[in-house]
């Protein structure tokens, strides 16, 4: 008869704190998209409306369910453009874009029926009350998977355990070697996460976010997008309301020398992503979207970063 319920001996642990991590009253899965795919498997909505502005992976869970889709516009604001209304059996997603649409997603939540929130750019702001909402711990902490969900509606279904060690490669070489030398990993692990099946987070990445200083992250990512703000905000072409956020994604900076600014900020290792170059597949070249897509530079704010790293970027972007 064990003493324990766990081996006693061996070797020694990492010694990482257990999790107490934040979202605990969420459903803790193993990526943003599965919590798409969860709340479509638990209702029987008919039909969802997804923005033009959008990343590519959003309609893995749509095209596995075979669930009928359509699309919005969006303004020159981020804020959606409904041309007809809804039906009860039809859902509409929208993203709260970069963390700075905290005010659109409630003034949705009050006058759309079945909304679906993607919060995966904003993981320190609060779910409204009975909105199906969902987080991504991956976009904000160097974890190898996981998500975050609320949702009224639970499935009956039972999930696998995801196992997470063997996609920790490129945080480790991180560590020693740099960024730049995991990238190659990192672009890897991805590929990994597409199409896989709905599971409970890995212990690894619970145990990790277990160890993470919440606040000290979300000051740090606030103080950062407002040393930007501060520098680029009378320049910058989307309008921020900058008691509107929380502890944002990215600062995201828009500029007709947008794409310009990308290409040549390599040359001083800043990189810089683009959001989403499969949109412009969808949409006119002259279409709001293609212009976000061509001309917004989403600025890092990164609890990784300090506030003097943050005021030289944006001194460098100003300059520019």
């Amino acid at each position: 008869m064990n003493l324990i319920n766990r081996p006693i001996g061996g070797y020694p642990e990492l010694g990482l704190n257990k999790f107490t991590g934040h979202h605990k009253n969420a459903l803790h899965l193993n990526t943003g998209r599965n919590c798409l795919e969860y709340i479509l498997r638990a209702n029987s909505h008919s039909k969802i409306y997804l923005p033009f502005y959008i990343c590519e992976s959003i309609f893995e869970p749509i095209n596995k369910l075979d669930i009928k889709f359509d699309y919005y516009h969006i303004d020159e604001n981020l804020d959606p453009v409904f041309t007809n209304g809804f039906n009860d059996d039809e859902v509409v997603l929208y993203v709260n874009y970069f963390g700075v649409k905290k005010r659109t997603v409630e003034k949705l939540a009050g006058n759309i029926k079945n909304l679906i929130i993607d919060n995966t750019h904003d993981f320190f702001c609060k779910p409204v009350d009975k909105i199906d909402t969902f987080y991504s711990a991956r976009k904000f902490f160097g974890v190898p998977d996981g998500a975050y969900l609320y949702t009224k509606n639970l499935y009956r279904g039972t999930f696998e355990q995801d196992y997470s060690y063997d996609r920790m490669e490129h945080l480790l070489i991180q560590i020693d070697k740099g960024t730049e030398e995991g990238y190659e990993s990192f672009s890897r692990n991805e590929r990994l996460l597409m199409n896989q099946p709905i599971k409970l987070m890995s212990n690894l990445t619970k145990t990790l976010l277990g160890n993470i200083d919440f606040d000290r992250v979300r000051k740090q990512r606030k103080d950062n997008f407002l040393i930007l703000h501060d520098k680029l905000g009378h320049i910058n072409e989307l309008k921020i309301e900058a008691d509107e956020i929380d502890a944002p994604y990215v600062y995201p900076f828009l500029s007709a020398k947008g794409k310009e600014i990308k290409e040549k900020s390599v040359d001083k290792k800043v990189y810089i992503d683009t959001y989403w170059d499969s949109v412009l597949n969808k949409v006119y070249k002259n279409s709001v979207e293609a212009r976000f897509t061509n001309e917004l530079v989403p600025l890092p704010v990164s609890q990784m970063y300090s506030s003097e790293e943050i005021d030289l970027l944006g001194t460098f972007i100003r300059n520019y």
